[in-house]
């Protein structure tokens, strides 16, 4: 089975992080997003995948092929952002006669998609959210999807569509989607996949709800973080380090080298970093930063980062240099 992955959004809620980094590679509870879904989707018995770049998508590409060599995947290019419809459109040359999965590239899921991918009818993700004018909404019917619609104004349901999509008879979805495209039929602007989805409705598809409780928004730094926390409660990873205080959960890659610090808790520390004389809570301390004489508490320090002073609270982007004296 193909997932879809769509991945070219510029990212611009978490800037100034993704001024230097695809909003999919910055790092949470110790891996890229695209890292946790790429090995949610291979775990799910996925065996190739689609991704759609578009910003700085060699950095994509880079990353993929490194920490994936053995995962067939074909890249699709997104030079304009015309809506997740017009996303997966592009991608018809891959999608074939059997069903695929398409899922977001900028949330994190944690829900067993087994009994989904063994089914027989397509489905899609849901979850009851407080403001569903904020998504795309699935009125459901006797166990059944009836009627989506994207960012209603007036709502008659509160069952947000998550960003999970199992399709079942691909080259409908195609067919909908050429005709959105042909017809230049656009909603706030954009060629949505709901529209697509809800003209396969109208031919006759059956498509169904499943509940998603476990999903992770990973759009805005407040909710990477808070994203970040709820992984790490799941997923806790540390060894004892000489004159290191670990406070759980955390996550400490093992090549990061800390010193004479207090970590933690809900604090992720990636590859390389460097962290010394340091007090840090509900952070994450990215690849390769390098960090001295700070008290850290709700920060992000992008890859490559140097940070160097008396105790602040600071978020800085990735190949950043900052020195407080």
């Amino acid at each position: 089975m193909r997932a879809i992955i769509p991945v070219a959004g510029v990212g611009s809620r978490l800037r100034p992080h993704t001024y230097a980094l695809p909003k999919v590679l910055l790092n949470v509870a110790g891996k890229p997003i695209l890292g946790h879904i790429i090995d949610k989707v291979r775990g799910e018995g996925i065996t190739e995948a689609t991704i759609v770049v578009g910003n700085m998508g060699e950095k994509i590409r880079e990353y993929v092929s490194g920490a994936y060599p053995d995962f067939p995947v074909d890249y699709v290019e997104q030079e304009e952002r015309l809506g997740l419809g017009h996303a997966i459109h592009l991608s018809e040359k891959t999608i074939g006669a059997e069903p695929i999965l398409i899922i977001l590239g900028d949330t994190i899921f944690d829900v067993d998609l087994a009994p989904v991918l063994q089914g027989k009818v397509s489905a899609l993700g849901v979850k009851a959210v407080e403001d569903p004018r904020r998504f795309g909404v699935a009125e459901i019917q006797n166990g059944r999807i009836i009627r989506l619609v994207e960012k209603p104004e007036k709502p008659t349901t509160n069952l947000a569509i998550v960003g999970l999509y199992y399709i079942v008879h691909p080259r409908l979805l195609v067919e909908c989607l050429n005709d959105l495209v042909t017809r230049d039929a656009r909603t706030k602007g954009e060629y949505q996949l709901t529209d697509a989805l809800q003209g396969m409705i109208d031919r006759g598809e059956m498509i169904v709800p499943f509940k998603v409780e476990g999903w992770y928004d990973c759009g805005k730094p407040e909710t990477l973080l808070s994203t970040n926390r709820a992984l790490l409660q799941k997923r806790s990873t540390s060894n004892a380090i000489p004159g290191v205080v670990i406070n759980e959960p955390v996550y400490i890659a093992p090549s990061a080298n800390l010193s004479n610090c207090i970590v933690g808790p809900n604090t992720s520390v990636g590859n390389n970093a460097e962290v010394s004389g340091c007090v840090i809570r509900n952070s994450i301390i990215s690849e390769g930063a390098r960090v001295q004489g700070m008290l850290l508490d709700n920060s992000i320090i992008g890859n490559g980062s140097v940070l160097t002073g008396s105790f602040k609270r600071i978020n800085i982007g990735g190949e950043s240099e900052i020195e407080f004296f």
